[in-house]
């Protein structure tokens, strides 16, 4: 592939929902620029950028693909993004590292939630967009009516650029506003036709929308406009420009991915009125944090950020990555600033899903590729040794659902730990913890399809089956009275014995744990002191009611004896031991659950479902907030135990509009119903 300089290079992310027909857009787009010879169909398993085993098994994306393709001398890397909602850390990523982003809507089904979502996500962050309605082919659908949907939901700032001739079976083509030109297309290929009387009314009056939106860029426009002067072909290229970055328009252009019909009004549109990477005005995703700034500017020292990252198991690790300044070719030394490590390249290339082709040099604001970097990470950011710069790393979304897994064969832990960490070097947005406490292997993300892809990627790519196992609780004990009682261990047994005799107050306490002594006239040395809070200490560990560790409780020893001979460290250890499990037994021992904050954020017409949801989970309702964007954020708590499939019940409760926020808060009395079922079972699996 030639070399293309930043004003030359258009980088959009490809977003919309599940189904739109994202990946068959690309395909059209590579047919309709002479890239391959016939479009690919996700039906057919043949495209470029849904290449994995489990994207051709699923029939839909599920990670971050590059597809550059050349266009009129340009050059536009397509980054396309999963559809599906748990994949929203990789649609952040490909946001990152573009200046606009190209929205598809599927025509049969309207404005879908991943849509809405997207949608509301790049107004946030202020990201230029176009929208693409696909499938306008198809029946029954009603572009007029599409259009009333858009207004009401997006508001008028959404702009016909192109508008279909004729609906359904008759249905050949589409009007080109700007020009104000009609294209039927045969075989992907566009040819004018007329327009009657009422498509020049329509196109005419559209056109006045774009020219009206123009006007307003500037004041010497705005005067021009008023006076009724025609504006140049470059005046509405700038003023639509300017229009898309302050957000004020968005470009609507329709047609069909899988017949190739109004692909090439797409492209036009672009590399028209996209901004180049240099705009100043253009999004950034890549913000400074330290080190040298730099400008978008191929004479600026060297900087990249690796935005994605692919695991292949012939090709080993491919980076992807964004130059940000200056230009790399294969003999450009690098830096990781993250790392502070040299790397070396494997050389470079651009990336078409998993085709690599060779480039002689990539200049700012270009997309890439490299292999085999030893230290390199997603996130990273790669420079010039002798002028050091680093940029704010992507903040992913928390994890909403875990599981809890282990391996099928034994003896396979270590393998699935180190398949577990190169597949996170693929997808950051997913966890891995091994909890202290129960020993439990979870991997957390943002819903089952993205956990369920990961532990199919671990069968088929590394070849390591894992089972899901059910959630081990972390439960607490604790006591809710004051009980006094003796610890005594003695042994004898020839020779010298053993003698520790203690008597320790067990009481509540908000601390986690306190240690005190009020032992007088050396009834227990002062040096077998840390030995009794030792042998507490040990105890504490293992409750007396089903085995859980013990919290918030005070022991103040106070009396006891010894022997001048007898006595040591151990026995004291031992006594102290001793007391622990009569002093929890006769101070009221209670279980402990612990409890979540929730804040959950929904539409209005689901505030009631996931409010009665809640309560069924023996969640509270603490509070209710109205949010900017008319959506409500409720606020609650409720116990763990009830909380691990909530992401998957509150998608199919709010038909995926509805996100949450949970956090650990503290421990609370397990109700006694519950906590005498948890102990039974706890009995049982101790005498299995």
């Amino acid at each position: 592939m030639k070399v293309y300089s930043t004003d030359k290079v258009r980088n959009l992310a490809l977003v919309g929902h599940s189904g739109s027909g994202k990946t068959n857009l690309t395909e059209s787009m590579l047919f309709q620029t002479g890239a391959t010879k016939k479009i690919g169909l996700v039906t057919e398993k043949n495209t470029l950028s849904d290449f994995s085993k489990e994207e051709m098994e699923r029939g839909s994306s599920i990670g971050t693909s590059v597809i550059p393709v050349e266009w009129r001398n340009y050059k536009v890397n397509i980054i396309d993004t999963p559809g599906y909602l748990d994949f929203i850390g990789e649609a952040q990523g490909a946001l990152r590292a573009s200046e606009a982003v190209l929205m598809v809507i599927d025509a049969t089904a309207g404005i879908e939630v991943g849509t809405e979502r997207m949608w509301k996500y790049t107004e946030n962050i202020g990201l230029p967009r176009i929208i693409f309605i696909n499938k306008i082919d198809a029946e029954n659908v009603n572009f007029r009516k599409l259009m009333e949907e858009l207004e009401e939901k997006f508001g008028k700032k959404v702009i016909p650029f192109s508008v279909p001739i004729g609906s359904g079976d008759d249905f050949i083509g589409v009007t080109d506003v700007i020009y104000q030109k009609g294209f039927k297309y045969v075989n992907a290929q566009p040819a004018e036709t007329e327009l009657n009387h009422d498509q020049i009314k329509a196109t005419e009056r559209m056109y006045e929308e774009i020219v009206e939106v123009v006007a307003e860029a500037d004041e010497v426009l705005m005067e021009k406009y008023f006076n009724g002067e025609k504006f140049t072909r470059e005046e509405v290229l700038r003023g639509v420009t300017t229009a898309l970055l302050e957000g004020r328009a968005v470009p609507l252009l329709v047609g069909s991915a899988e017949k190739g019909i109004g692909i090439d009004i797409l492209l036009n549109t672009i590399v028209n009125y996209m901004p180049a990477p240099n705009d100043e005005r253009a999004h950034s995703g890549f913000r400074y944090e330290s080190g040298e700034e730099r400008k978008v500017d191929v004479n600026e020292p060297f900087s990249a950020v690796v935005f994605k990252t692919i695991t292949d198991p012939f090709v080993g690790k491919i980076s992807i990555f964004k130059v940000i300044s200056g230009k790399i070719t294969k003999e450009t030394p690098i830096y990781n600033a993250n790392k502070e490590e040299m790397e070396k390249l494997g050389g470079i290339f651009s990336i078409r899903g998993k085709t690599q082709l060779d480039v002689e040099e990539l200049d700012a604001g270009d997309i890439g590729a490299t292999t085999k970097l030893q230290f390199t990470e997603t996130g990273d950011c790669l420079c010039d040794k002798n002028h050091i710069v680093k940029y704010k790393n992507l903040k992913y979304p928390a994890p909403v659902l875990f599981y809890a897994i282990e391996p099928k064969t034994k003896g396979d832990e270590e393998k699935l730990s180190q398949s577990l960490r190169r597949l996170r070097e693929e997808d950051p947005s997913f966890t891995i913890n091994r909890n202290p406490e129960t020993k439990q292997l979870t991997i957390g993300g943002q819903g089952q399809v993205q956990l369920d892809v990961i532990l199919e990627k671990l069968k088929n790519m590394f070849g390591v089956e894992v089972v899901k196992v059910p959630f081990i609780i972390p439960y607490r004990e604790t006591i809710r009275k004051v009980a006094s009682v003796q610890g005594k261990h003695k042994k004898q047994s020839g020779g010298a014995g053993q003698y520790g005799d203690v008597w320790i107050r067990f009481e509540p306490c908000e601390e986690d744990f306190v240690f005190d002594e009020e032992v007088f006239g050396g009834a227990v040395p002062k040096n077998y002191f840390p030995a009794v809070e030792k042998g507490l200490v040990e105890s504490k560990e293992h409750g007396v009611l089903a085995g859980y560790p013990v919290t918030n409780f005070k022991a103040v020893l106070y009396d006891g004896s010894y022997h001048d001979v007898d006595s040591n460290e151990m026995s004291f250890k031992l006594a102290a031991n001793l007391a622990f499990k009569k002093g929890m037994e006769e101070a009221g021992p209670v279980l402990l659950e612990p409890i979540m904050s929730v804040e959950v954020s929904i539409p209005d017409a689901y505030l009631g479902d996931v409010m009665g949801d809640m309560n069924k989970r023996r969640g509270r309702i603490l509070g209710m907030d109205q949010q900017a964007d008319g959506t409500q954020l409720l606020i609650a708590e409720a116990p763990q135990a009830e909380m691990f499939e909530y992401s998957i019940d509150l998608r199919a409760m709010t038909q995926g509009r509805g996100t949450f926020t949970m956090e650990f808060v503290r421990y609370e009395e397990v109700p006694q119903a519950m906590a005498d079922k948890v102990i039974a079972e706890a009995k049982a699996k101790k005498e299995e």
